[in-house]
């Protein structure tokens, strides 16, 4: 048996010509689809979610699972025609997002900011900094992004404590939030958005920060309540280091643009060379799973 799969671009469709069992089909997005679509049990999206999806999805009658790119599911979870399985790209960004977060904190507490505006004027201001050494770091987000960073973290002689949805060996339960932050340096969110952590950084939760802590976001901005981090910005209480933003994107005009303490970048955390590469070694071991009658590794269930 052959199982065709909609690719949407040509990375993938030479990836998937290795494995056995697989016929890739090229469409393009925006596009008519290819004649072959009729007989599609697989669809990688090169696309969002939008109102015109649930139409693209009707025309593929066959279709049992969606192979994502990406590790956030959330604008698909909910909205897939009953019997389609979801599966994420998640184990391809891990590492790349793991080094923003590097890259952010010890930017943050080195103050590169401060030296090279000292370089645009010209002026050769030394002084001492903070130093990312000896942190206590809270990474909430106990998958593999969260096990990514705490790897990295550790090499820099850093203190991490996981937290995860449920408690496990070796990793706290988010119930426990309370009791941990207060003693958190560090506070480092890779959760995906769903119900449970839309809006979890709330005013309550930045309060419980000790004076002077970093908040970092590398997952979703409704995880973070934009209004109570700003006020906690503006009172320079904390600082903050932000990828995500809600609303996304930024508006030109929005106060998040000259809040102080805040390193803002346009949602870049995985968007590196070799990413789409990365992607594809996911996705096929996945799809590989799936033509050998076996579920996805990286099955959404539920949210998540």
């Amino acid at each position: 048996m052959t199982v065709t799969v909609l690719v949407p671009d040509d990375d993938g469709v030479v990836a998937l010509s290795e494995v056995a069992g697989v016929r890739p089909v090229r469409y393009t997005v925006g596009e008519p689809l290819p004649e072959e679509a009729a007989e599609a049990e697989v669809l990688i999206p090169g696309f969002a979610w939008s109102e015109d999806t649930p139409g693209l999805l009707e025309r593929l009658p066959r279709l049992k699972l969606i192979q994502l790119l990406s590790a956030g599911a959330e604008d698909w979870v909910g909205e897939l025609p009953p019997g389609v399985l979801l599966s994420t790209c998640r184990g391809a960004h891990g590492g790349s997002t793991a080094e923003w977060v590097m890259a952010v904190l010890l930017s943050t507490f080195r103050e590169l900011g401060r030296f090279a505006g000292a370089q645009r004027a010209g002026e050769w201001a030394p002084r001492s900094t903070d130093t990312l050494q000896g942190k206590r770091v809270l990474i909430v987000g106990a998958g593999d992004l969260g096990r990514q960073l705490r790897r990295k973290l550790e090499a820099f002689d850093t203190w991490v404590t996981m937290v995860g949805l449920t408690a496990r060996d070796g990793v706290h339960g988010v119930d426990e939030l309370p009791a941990l932050l207060p003693d958190s340096e560090v506070v480092v969110l890779m959760v995906p958005l769903t119900t449970r952590t839309r809006g979890m950084v709330d005013a309550a939760f930045l309060a419980a920060l000790p004076d002077g802590a970093v908040l970092v976001n590398a997952s979703r901005g409704p995880v973070v309540d934009t209004d109570a981090l700003l006020a906690a910005l503006r009172a320079e209480r904390i600082r903050a280091a932000l990828d995500v933003t809600d609303p996304e994107p930024l508006p030109a005009d929005h106060p998040l643009w000259t809040a102080p303490g805040l390193l803002l970048t346009p949602h870049v955390a995985g968007s590196v060379r070799g990413a789409r590469r990365r992607s594809y070694v996911v996705a096929v071991a996945e799809i590989e799973r799936y033509v050998q009658g076996e579920l996805p590794d990286n099955l959404v269930h539920g949210e998540y």
